[in-house]
């Protein structure tokens, strides 16, 4: 368990940069005057179904690192 933990560093980092990226993102167009409520909703959840995609990917890059197949282009 100890050995995967070098490898998961990166992702963890750089998903949770992008998550935080995608929320502040979200959060500023709620702070946007002169947009109708629905169009600030809508431009919100884009950027949070983003931020819900990145975890997805990180959770799917970590199964992969504990189950030893970080490696996948070097089967091709």
């Amino acid at each position: 368990m100890k050995k995967h933990r070098k490898k998961m560093v990166a992702p963890v980092i750089i998903a949770l940069l992008f998550v935080l990226y995608y929320v502040g993102i979200a959060v500023l167009f709620f702070y946007i005057e002169g947009i109708p409520g629905w169009m600030k909703v809508l431009l919100a959840v884009i950027p949070l179904a983003l931020a819900g995609v990145m975890i997805g990917v990180l959770a799917s890059r970590i199964k992969e690192i504990r189950s030893g197949e970080e490696d996948d282009l070097s089967k091709y």
